[in-house]
């Protein structure tokens, strides 16, 4: 096993020490490279006089063939996760805090033969490392599934206590399924490391508590014991948040793109629109309104001015400029918006009812462009809400008083769960008559001004819109006074 060693303290010294004296029986691993910017670092030294090639930037080892794992040592996340997002799938990555894993249980099995005393403080330490040190989430596994051990991070995600766990199949928890995980988008890398007997390394989405998509990037090291693989340890890192910024940077260019293209497009058709429509208005003039051709024209127009509405959308789809933010209160902005749509939702005898939290404070927003957004939401509620339904807007303080949760609620007959995904994307819509341009802007005003939305619905029971925007360091201090019995 050919391995790369980034960042060269003292650990890293210790390493290759390992690595010199110890007689490995199932790998042979060979350090083949060192990353530090420091050349003077200790294990800088032993790389140089061993004649291992040394590199200051760690991106040099990325377009290299000939590494089969890199251990990370630092101890800097920023570092790990780019390069457990630029390395090559068939290269395996370790953190610092894993190896510190493997030193402890290491130094744990030194200890079998020492007093019962000494070997229960071993397993304390063990135990401290699994569930105090270690931020990734820790698994002991059985050839069988059975989970024998499991570390305080994971079992806080799963919402459940270790005798919940202990003793179950890993699939079942971490999956709620019946079977072991298998199949190209769902490969299993315990069985892999069981019947390989080496580290084996995907990419898994898991549920958590609510049944919500958590990515975990998921390693499995073998537990060999007198020659036998008899388990493994897995350990999941949750990779979530930095799968949403790939996520949220590719929409970000998606939206820019079709951006510039709709600006193009929608000048250019507009012109030729209004020469259409115009003529047909005026041979309609010409016509009495029995003549047979009159129908036709009256189809034209209508089609023609249906092809402006898009035009139209295109446009404001494409003008996404710079908010000009000022200090406004957001109730106020949401009791504007419910007052323009009164009508829409009142001429299908649909009730429109705010809850507005009273301690809100006020946020430098874009006022024109924060109701434009409202506005989309409560008509789509409104056209998805069938007569006699309720249409509710809801604000809320969020804990820590750093952000406020705006919900837009409906009755109607929600979202398939297969179009959830797509509904921000431009020109996607469920409906006859729609753009699917209304969603995308609304979600482009709400990330210009640093804030979310996204979306839950249960088909036949209604969808909820929830929308987070932040509050200013120096918004949010005056919040929490207020709230404390404090004045401003």
């Amino acid at each position: 096993m050919k391995i790369a060693i980034v960042g060269c303290g003292d650990r890293s010294v210790r390493l290759m020490k390992i690595f010199d004296q110890y007689a490995f029986q199932e790998i042979h691993p060979l350090v083949v490279a060192v990353v530090d910017i420091a050349p003077d670092a200790p294990g800088v030294q032993i790389a140089l006089q061993k004649g291992i090639p040394v590199f200051a930037d760690y991106q040099e080892l990325l377009p290299r063939t000939d590494i089969d794992l890199i251990i990370e040592l630092t101890g800097k996340d920023d570092i790990f996760n780019d390069l457990l997002r630029r390395k090559s799938k068939s290269v395996r990555i370790i953190s610092s805090q894993t190896v510190k894993l493997f030193w402890e249980l290491a130094y744990a099995s030194r200890l079998q033969e020492q007093t019962s005393r000494e070997l229960n403080e071993t397993r304390a330490k063990c135990k401290m490392i699994m569930d105090e040190l270690i931020q990734e989430e820790v698994m002991i596994i059985d050839q069988d599934y059975t989970i024998a051990d499991i570390n305080k991070h994971l079992l806080n995600k799963l919402g459940l206590k270790k005798e919940e766990v202990i003793g179950r199949r890993c699939f079942e928890i971490t999956h709620h399924r019946d079977t072991p995980c298998s199949g190209e988008n769902h490969p299993c890398p315990l069985i892999e490391t069981l019947q390989s007997a080496m580290p084996s390394q995907t990419t898994h989405i898991h549920l958590d508590r609510h049944n919500r998509q958590i990515y975990y990037s998921i390693s499995t090291y073998p537990i060999i014991e007198r020659g036998d693989v008899t388990g493994a340890i897995e350990i999941a890192r949750d990779i979530t948040r930095e799968i949403n910024v790939q996520k949220t940077l590719m929409q970000q260019e998606k939206m820019a793109s079709i951006g510039r293209l709709s600006a193009g497009v929608a000048h250019e058709i507009n012109n030729p629109l209004t020469t259409i429509l115009t003529s047909a208005m005026l041979v309609q003039e010409e016509l009495r309104q029995d003549d047979p051709n009159y129908e036709e024209l009256q189809i034209i127009a209508n089609e023609t001015l249906r092809c402006r509405k898009i035009v139209s959308s295109l446009l404001d789809f494409a003008r996404q400029h710079k908010p000009h933010k000022k200090m406004v209160n957001l109730n106020e902005i949401i009791t504007e918006s419910v007052l323009l749509t009164h009508k829409q939702a009142a001429f299908k005898d649909i009730t429109v009812q705010s809850r507005l939290a009273p301690q809100v404070p006020d946020q430098m927003l874009d006022k024109g462009q924060i109701e434009q957004a409202l506005i989309n939401l409560i008509l789509n509620a409104v056209e998805a809400t069938p007569e006699g339904g309720t249409v509710s807007i809801s604000t809320d303080l969020m804990p820590g008083g750093d952000a406020i949760h705006v919900a837009v609620a409906d009755t109607g007959s929600g979202i398939e769960k297969d179009y959830l995904d797509k509904i921000f994307e431009p020109f996607f819509t469920t409906k006859e008559s729609g753009t699917g341009l209304g969603l995308s802007i609304t979600h482009g005003i709400l990330e210009q001004h640093g804030g979310t939305i996204s979306v839950e619905s249960t088909v036949g029971q209604g969808t909820c819109f929830n929308i987070h925007l932040p509050i200013a360091k120096g918004q949010a201090d005056d919040t929490k006074h207020t709230r404390s019995g404090g004045g401003r």
